[in-house]
C-alpha cells in the first residue's frame, strides 16, 4: 500500500473533527485513484481500531447481516464484530465500507448507523450516482461527499521527494516573482514527466521505482483495460454508447477547438441519446465535462450551455496511452518528444487536458467561453477555461477569471483582450499558462504551466 501524501487527507481530518460522528464520509473517484488506500491509511493513523468491509469480495453471509439486522443495530454490531473477529471501542473506531456501490443496501443503512452514533463511517466507491446503484434505496442525507482526483503536480512533486521545489513554486506564485532560471528549467522538466506519467498512484509508483516509461505505460494500459471492462460490465443498455464516447475522447481533443461533436460517433446522433453515456463517464470520474458559458458572470453555471461542451480525460497520463490505444504500446518516440518539448502534433491537447486536470483537482467546475461571429470579428473569441476568484482591484470581490492555455512559446493573446473588452468589470485576474517563466503584464499574468495547480 503506497503512502503518497494526498491533500484530501486534510479533508478527512476536517470531517472527523467537525462531524464528531454525526455524518458519514463518502470518498468518490475513479477506479485505481487511491480511495481505499487513503481511507485505510487515515483509519490506521487516526483511530484506535478500524474495520474494512470490501463489498467487492464480501461473502453473502456478511451482506445478509445488513438485511437481517436492519432494525436492530445492537445485534448488527454484535454479529459484525464476531464475524470479523475484531473489537471496536465506541467513539474511537471507524468502519470503512469499501466499494459501497457494489451493495447499495449498506449505503442506505448509513442513516441508522450514523444516528446510533457509536462509530465513524467512511464509504468509498465509483459510479455512486448511476441509476442502478440508487434506484432501490433512499440515499442517506447523512453523507459528506468528497472526490479524490489523481495526484496533482504538487502531490507528484512531494511523491518524488521534491518538497523544497514544491514550496518554492508556491512562494513564487504567491509573490508573483519568477523562479531562477535553473529552477524554472527543472520544474518544466518535471512537469513534462508528470504530464506523461499522470497522477494515478500505480503509474506514479512505477515511475518512481523503475524510472522506465515503458513500465508506466503498461500500468496505464491495464487501468484503461479495467475501465473498458467496467463499461461492458456496468454500462447496462448504454454500454455501447459509453464505449463510443470513451474511445472517441482523444480524437475530439485533437481538434482545434476541442468541442465534442456527437456526429463523429454515429450519423444523426442526438444529445438526449448520449446524455447518460457522458453522465456515466463523469460519474465514474473517467472524464470531466467542460461546458460553454454564454454570458459569463460570477455564477458561471447560470448561463451554461449544455449543448456546447468539451470532454477531457480525468488523467492526462491515461490520455497519452488512450491516444495510442491501437498500438501494442505507446511509441517511445512520443514519450521522448514530449519530454524534449518537440512533439508538434497533438501536444496542445495534452497541455490543455493537464490544465483541466489541475483545475478539477483544485475543486473547480470546468467552463469555457467560445463565440464565433463572422460578421463581427471582435466578437469571435475562444477562452480555454473560466473560473471565479477574488480580485484585488475590486476589494477582493469575486470576478470571472479567464485562463488561456498555450503549448508553444509563440502565441497571441487576442481572445483574452477581446474578452476583457467585452465583459469589462466582470473580469478579474487574467491568466495565460505557457511553457515560459512567469511574467506580470498589467492585468495579465503569464504563468508557467507548472503553476496551474495553484489557480
Amino acid at each position: 500500500m503506497n503512502c503518497f501524501y494526498r491533500k484530501a487527507y486534510e479533508k478527512l481530518s476536517h470531517w472527523k473533527n467537525s462531524s464528531q460522528g454525526s455524518r458519514a464520509l463518502l470518498i468518490e473517484g475513479s477506479r485505481r485513484v487511491g480511495k481505499s488506500t487513503l481511507a485505510r491509511v487515515f483509519a490506521q493513523n487516526e483511530y484506535a481500531a478500524h474495520l474494512v468491509i470490501d463489498f467487492s469480495v464480501a461473502s453473502a453471509e456478511l451482506k445478509q447481516l445488513f438485511v437481517d439486522y436492519r432494525a436492530d443495530v445492537d445485534a448488527f454490531f454484535l454479529y459484525l464484530q464476531a464475524f470479523a473477529g475484531v473489537s471496536l471501542p465506541k467513539r474511537q473506531s471507524v468502519i470503512i465500507f469499501d466499494e459501497i456501490q457494489r451493495f447499495p443496501p449498506a449505503r442506505e443503512f448509513i442513516k441508522q448507523l450514523v444516528d446510533d452514533g457509536r462509530y465513524d463511517y467512511i464509504e468509498t466507491g465509483s459510479l455512486i450516482s448511476i441509476k442502478r446503484n440508487v434506484s432501490d434505496i433512499v440515499v442517506p442525507s447523512e453523507e459528506t461527499a468528497i472526490t479524490l482526483c489523481p495526484l496533482d503536480f504538487e502531490e507528484f512533486l512531494l511523491a518524488s521527494g521534491e518538497d523544497s521545489l514544491s514550496e518554492l513554486i508556491s512562494r513564487s506564485y504567491a509573490e508573483k516573482k519568477p523562479l531562477p532560471e535553473a529552477l524554472h528549467r527543472k520544474s518544466e522538466r518535471l512537469f513534462r514527466e508528470y504530464m506523461l506519467v499522470g497522477g494515478m498512484p500505480q503509474a506514479v509508483q512505477a515511475y518512481l521505482t523503475e524510472r522506465d516509461l515503458g513500465a508506466v505505460d503498461r500500468v496505464k494500459r491495464d487501468i484503461l483495460a479495467l475501465y473498458r471492462n467496467d463499461i461492458v460490465k456496468f454500462g447496462g443498455t448504454d454500454a455501447v454508447r459509453i464505449g463510443r464516447v470513451f474511445a472517441g475522447l482523444p480524437g475530439q481533443l485533437a481538434k482545434h477547438d476541442k468541442k465534442y461533436r456527437l456526429s463523429s460517433l454515429e450519423a444523426h446522433a442526438r444529445s438526449r441519446e448520449y446524455a447518460d453515456a457522458f453522465f456515466w463517464l463523469s460519474d465514474a470520474c473517467i472524464s470531466s465535462t467542460c461546458y460553454n458559458v454564454d454570458d459569463p458572470s460570477v455564477g458561471l453555471a447560470a448561463s451554461m450551455n449544455e449543448s456546447s461542451f468539451k470532454c477531457y480525460m480525468g488523467d492526462t497520463g491515461l490520455l497519452v496511452a488512450q491516444t495510442f490505444a491501437d498500438n501494442e504500446e505507446t511509441p517511445h518516440e512520443v514519450y521522448r518528444d514530449i519530454l524534449l518539448g518537440k512533439l508538434k502534433i497533438n501536444e496542445g491537447m495534452f497541455t490543455e487536458n493537464i490544465v483541466a486536470q489541475q483545475l478539477s483537482a483544485n475543486g473547480h467546475k470546468l467552463h469555457f467561453y467560445s463565440k464565433r461571429d463572422d460578421a463581427h470579428s471582435q466578437e469571435t473569441m475562444e477562452i480555454d477555461f473560466l473560473i471565479t476568484g477574488g480580485y484585488d482591484n475590486a476589494a477582493g470581490r469575486m470576478r470571472v477569471v479567464p485562463i488561456e492555455v498555450k503549448s508553444g512559446k509563440r502565441y497571441s493573446a487576442r481572445s483574452l483582450e477581446k474578452f476583457k473588452a467585452k465583459f469589462g468589470s466582470r473580469v478579474g485576474s487574467q491568466y495565460i499558462l505557457h511553457p515560459k517563466p512567469m511574467q506580470v503584464d498589467g492585468g495579465v499574468i503569464r504563468l508557467p504551466l507548472y503553476m496551474a495547480h495553484l489557480l
